[in-house]
Order: structure tokens, then C-alpha cells, then sequence
């Protein structure tokens, strides 16, 4: 269950599997900037979201499973790619900070069951610190702040415009060019941040929290565990990942997915764009392996694909979803 898990518990080796012991996750990650607060024996991560990375070892990171590799050949050799090409950091570490907070929420309402009230504060305190710095890399990333950066510009527009019509009616034409040109740039501005905004309010998805889905180029399987309406990587890794050849460019929904640790145990977190997904024509209920399933989904559902927690729906603002009834598996009256 998510209630007993533990950031200072969870370690991840180069297979990804979860361990015990923290030493195999001292050897193979480095955690920037951290600091621990001691509460009766157990350690907190007392540290800013933003200070939170993961560097990998290189020469781990760039091993590569034979029998997959030989799948790239023939699936995306033409395109000069592999599977790695798609690695996001940024996405494994969204996904860990969220982690980072579900750990704290916890831990608060342990503190208050024990009738720690001290503990409890601090607790509260750092988890309000964390909430606060999530919701604002959120709004920049999700549109809000480019919702009020129009709203703000569209009213100096405004102002200038009042400028304008006092600088001609003075017949000061050179001050009324400059100030023309302000407003053009404004307005240009404005419509850019408007547009942005309005992309994350309609965005419409093909997939969902949870399904599972099968990479088109190179074959793995994974579930998705994230989504934005279009790509917010930086440009170097739009690059790396030739994202301007796709069908759709950049615009549009690319999504974080856990990969299969069976079709490449060292890739882990994806972040695909939703021209190179698809759903499988018949329900799945194998077996899929990932160090992140545990936390963030309550388990599979009958179709295959996994159930989201409560708080990764509210994240992404995504309703519950239902799996329809097979008549077939109705009982008869």
C-alpha cells in the first residue's frame, strides 16, 4: 500500500527493482542539496522541490538489453533512434517529487495519530513548502500564469493606448511611433500566452491514466502516469529526440509512461509523444514490472490497465475511469 512506503526505504537497482537498503541507491543515484531533519529516528528530506535531481551513471544508463536492441534494427533503425531517445528526467523527477509529497502527507497524518503535534507541524510546514513550489511550477507549465501574463498585458495595451492618443493629439509623432510599436509587440505577446493558455483548458487525450499502451517505432510496453496537452521538454531534448519529424511536431499531447522493465530495464520513464502510441486491440492482464507502479496506481483493473490513485487523477485533473461491463460475464437471472 502507498500508506507504507518510505522515501528513506526505496531504492532502486539497475534492473529496477525496489530494495531495502538505501546503499544500492547511494551507488547508482546522487540526490543534490539534500538534508535530513531528525524525528524520533527516522530521517525527512528537508529540502526544496526545485533542489531535487537524479543523475544517473552514464555507463549504466547506456547499457542496453540485447534481445531489444535487435527489435531497434528493424523498428526505428531508419530514423538513426533508440528508445533512450525518449528519456526525460524531467519526467522521472515530477513523478518522484509527487512521491516526495504523498511520503509527507503521510507521515503528517502518522505524527497526528501518534499525538505527535510537533512533529506534526513540522511536517506540515515542509509539505505546505513543497505544495506551494508544485503548484507554481504547475501554473507556469500548465498555462495559469500565461493566462494572467495575457490578462497583465492586455492592460498595458491598454494604458499605452491612452499614451498614443495623448502623443498624437500633442503632435508628437516620434513619441507616438515608439509607443505604437510597444503596443504591436504587446498585442503579439498577449495573443502567444492567450494561445498557450487556452491549448491546456481544451486539451483532448487518446489515452488515460493508467492504460496500458505499446510504443509504434520501438515495440516495449508501458503504462502512462502523466500528461501534457503539448511537449513541455526543452528544446535540446526535442532535438535529441528529432520531435520536429514527428506528424504532429510538438504540438501535441505527450505523455509520461512508465516502461516495462522487461522490454528495457534501464529506460524507465518516457516521455512520448502521442503520435508514437497505441492501445492493444485485446485486453492485457500480464504481467508488467516498474518500481513506480505500487505508488501510484491501486492495482489492475479486468481489462488489463492499471487504476490511478485519487491524488494522481486530481493532479491532471482526470475523471475516474469505468470499465465497461462484458455481457458475456453477467450472470443470468
Amino acid at each position: 500500500m502507498v500508506q507504507g512506503l518510505s522515501v528513506g526505504t526505496l531504492t532502486i537497482s539497475g534492473n529496477g527493482a525496489f530494495h531495502g537498503s538505501t546503499s544500492s541507491w547511494r551507488r547508482h543515484f546522487k540526490l543534490v542539496k539534500k538534508t535530513y531533519l531528525g524525528i524520533d529516528g527516522q530521517c525527512l528530506w528537508e529540502q526544496c522541490v526545485q533542489n531535487l535531481h537524479l543523475r544517473g551513471k552514464p555507463n549504466r544508463l547506456r547499457q542496453r538489453n540485447l534481445r531489444v536492441e535487435a527489435g531497434w534494427l528493424f523498428k526505428g533503425g531508419d530514423q538513426g533512434l533508440d528508445s533512450s531517445s525518449e528519456r526525460s528526467e524531467a519526467a522521472n523527477e515530477d513523478i518522484l517529487i509527487f512521491f516526495f509529497q504523498l511520503d509527507l502527507a503521510t507521515r503528517v497524518q502518522c505524527a497526528l495519530n501518534m499525538e505527535q503535534y510537533d512533529v506534526a507541524q513540522q511536517l506540515r510546514n515542509k509539505l505546505t513548502e513543497v505544495e506551494t513550489e508544485i503548484n507554481r511550477q504547475k501554473e507556469a507549465k500548465r498555462g495559469l500564469s500565461s493566462k494572467n501574463e495575457a490578462q497583465d498585458k492586455a492592460i498595458s495595451v491598454i494604458r499605452l493606448r491612452a499614451d498614443l492618443q495623448s502623443a498624437i493629439q500633442s503632435e508628437n509623432y516620434a513619441l507616438a511611433a515608439e509607443l505604437r510599436d510597444q503596443i504591436s509587440k504587446l498585442e503579439a505577446e498577449s495573443l502567444a500566452a492567450s494561445a498557450k493558455a487556452l491549448v491546456f483548458e481544451t486539451a483532448q487525450y487518446a489515452f488515460r491514466l493508467g492504460q496500458k499502451v505499446k510504443h509504434k517505432i520501438f515495440g516495449y510496453q508501458a503504462v502512462i502516469c502523466g500528461m501534457d496537452p503539448v511537449c513541455c521538454e526543452s528544446s535540446s531534448w526535442m532535438d535529441t529526440a528529432q520531435v520536429d519529424k514527428l506528424p504532429r511536431g510538438s504540438n501535441q499531447p505527450f505523455y509520461q509512461a512508465l516502461v516495462d522493465m522487461h522490454a528495457d530495464p534501464n529506460l524507465l520513464v518516457a516521455y512520448v509523444p502521442e503520435d508514437n502510441l497505441i492501445a492493444p486491440e485485446q485486453p492485457d492482464t500480464g504481467r508488467f514490472d516498474h518500481p513506480y507502479v505500487s505508488f501510484l496506481f491501486y492495482g489492475m483493473d479486468t481489462a488489463g490497465d492499471f487504476i490511478p490513485i485519487k491524488q494522481l487523477r486530481e493532479k491532471y485533473n482526470r475523471p475516474r475511469h469505468e470499465v465497461p461491463m462484458d455481457p458475456e460475464d453477467e450472470e443470468p437471472k
